[in-house]
């Protein structure tokens, strides 16, 4: 009997994967494909020409062929998995009217659409209203209404990146629930658009018919359509799947099923998630988001410049251990990895809050990042494993707000995401959470869990326990070290705990007097 595979699209913020799995989870052959066209037209904005996605991801499949052993016809389906809340407009015609914007995006609306008196009482009584005077600033369809009204006028479709990269493949304007991260009109305990009476609609001026159809993860969409199958090289007629938003697909392809196991991404952002069937605010009033199992629910939280601030401190500081790198004809993060071990546990004393980016509650609006502690015997190495500490504690932090809002104990921990492939990233995380801390058995975690739906969707694997069970395992496991673990304590309790509330009036003076973060 011969084998079958699965095509896994990745489509993330920094490049896009093709990637062939087979229903053992063994990630069989890859191409990669580095994203190196997104713009800046002014200092925050990221933009990238919607068809610049297109042909990434053209040119990964196609060198995926040129690569592989595997004959088209054992692939059942393909499946994509995409960085998330980049919007994208189309005429029409269905052709993009502007570059999308991209998540990272950090413009803001500053004229908001008027909500209802009935809404703004309401939310004025429980303390929501500049929570949601802030979805409306972060809406990137109310930037374009009020700074680009002709081209709003004309935009007939408004996605995400996913629903766009879905139209190319099967010309159908449709999207997966567990794909919808972003600030839209959509309903996150029902998973579906919001009701026809619900304040998101008239907090920005998007309508139903500018929406796809939205069905569950794993569903059957279409098939390649003839121009996408000369474009990318797979099978015409070949089965599209429905896939959901790449933290959903780490959350599962790092076998996260249940609510005891949390799932750490360490990518471009930085999060803790894990997979409940209940609906649970892990920070009250910000809903979870679908999981990529329907009926289920990720209690995410976010550290939204997560990695990105290794890449920040590389730019910055890194250029010895880059030209060393490159000299020795080794991968730079591994002279990374040798500069934190260079550093006590606890950097000497130096603490770092890694808030780069604001947030909406906890963080709030206000927020910045902050070191302290600082003395004579630092240097940039004792800054560098501050970041990777300061991370750590922030996501613990975020692990003890699902446990008290959910009532249920995590015992496990499980690293996902570039960040994951640093041993000492992977021990500090291990002795800030005094718990063991497992790397799963390959690192493309969110292709994996991407090729777990399709797996499901296609009856290849009955269920999802079975899937889960079949195609993900452990690869190494990083145990607590007790004096470390110990050290790490005392200083989350006593420092890092404490941060926040003592330096946020500050923060406050600060965008009083400088205006940024934008009030």
């Amino acid at each position: 009997m011969s084998k079958t595979y699965l095509l896994a699209i990745d489509n993330g913020t920094q490049s896009v994967r093709a990637l062939l799995f087979d229903l053992q989870g063994n990630l069989v052959d890859k191409a990669q494909v580095t994203i190196t066209s997104y713009q800046s037209p002014q200092p925050g904005w990221m933009e990238n020409d919607p068809e610049a996605f297109w042909q990434a991801l053209c040119d990964a499949c196609q060198r995926l062929w040129a690569v592989t052993s595997v004959p088209k016809s054992a692939i059942a389906g393909v499946v994509i998995t995409t960085q998330r809340g980049t919007t994208i407009a189309l005429d029409k015609n269905g052709q993009p009217l502007r570059p999308a914007m991209i998540w990272l995006d950090q413009r803001r609306a500053d004229q908001l659409p008027k909500l209802a008196w009935w809404w703004d009482a309401a939310f004025r009584a429980i303390g929501m209203r500049e929570t949601v005077r802030f979805f409306q600033r972060e809406a990137e369809a109310n930037w374009i209404a009020q700074h680009q009204p002709e081209l709003w006028a004309k935009t007939d479709k408004y996605l995400l990146l996913s629903g766009y990269l879905n139209y190319r493949f099967t010309g159908r304007f449709v999207d997966s629930v567990a794909a919808q991260v972003g600030y839209i009109p959509f309903d996150y305990k029902k998973g579906c658009w919001a009701a026809k009476h619900d304040w998101k609609w008239q907090a920005m001026p998007i309508t139903a018919a500018m929406l796809p159809e939205l069905v569950p993860a794993g569903t059957t969409i279409g098939q390649v359509s003839t121009q996408a199958a000369l474009a990318t090289g797979i099978p015409q007629g070949l089965s599209v799947i429905a896939g959901a938003a790449d933290k959903a697909c780490e959350v599962i392809g790092a076998g996260c099923l249940t609510p005891e196991i949390a799932c750490l991404s360490y990518g471009t952002a930085a999060t803790i998630n894990t997979t409940t069937p209940r609906y649970l605010e892990a920070t009250r009033f910000i809903p979870p988001y679908q999981a990529a199992v329907p009926g289920h629910y990720n209690t995410e939280i976010q550290i939204t410049r997560g990695f990105w601030m290794v890449s920040w401190f590389k730019a910055q500081f890194g250029l010895h251990e880059q030209q060393l790198a490159q000299q020795r004809g080794v991968a730079p993060e591994s002279l990374f990895d040798e500069l934190v071990n260079t550093v006590p546990p606890g950097s000497l004393g130096l603490m770092l809050q890694p808030f780069w980016n604001p947030g909406i509650k906890v963080p709030g609006p206000e927020a910045k990042g902050a070191v302290i502690g600082f003395g004579d015997v630092h240097t940039r190495a004792h800054l560098y494993r501050a970041i990777l500490e300061g991370l750590a504690y922030a996501l613990r932090e975020g692990k003890e707000r699902i446990e008290k809002r959910g009532g249920q104990r995590i015992t496990r921990v499980r690293v996902s995401g570039g960040g994951s492939q640093s041993d000492a990233a992977m021990q500090i995380t291990a002795n800030v959470f005094n718990l063991p801390c497992e790397r799963p058995h390959l690192y493309e975690t969110s292709g994996l869990g991407a090729a777990i739906l399709a797996a499901v969707g296609l009856k290849l694997h009955p269920d999802f326990a079975t899937a889960v069970h079949e195609m993900t395992r452990i690869g190494q496991v990083f145990e607590p070290e007790p004096a470390h673990a110990n050290t790490y304590e005392q200083l989350y309790r006593r420092v890092y705990c404490r941060m926040y509330q003592r330096l946020q009036p500050l923060y406050r003076d600060i965008q009083a007097i400088t205006g940024y973060p934008e009030n």
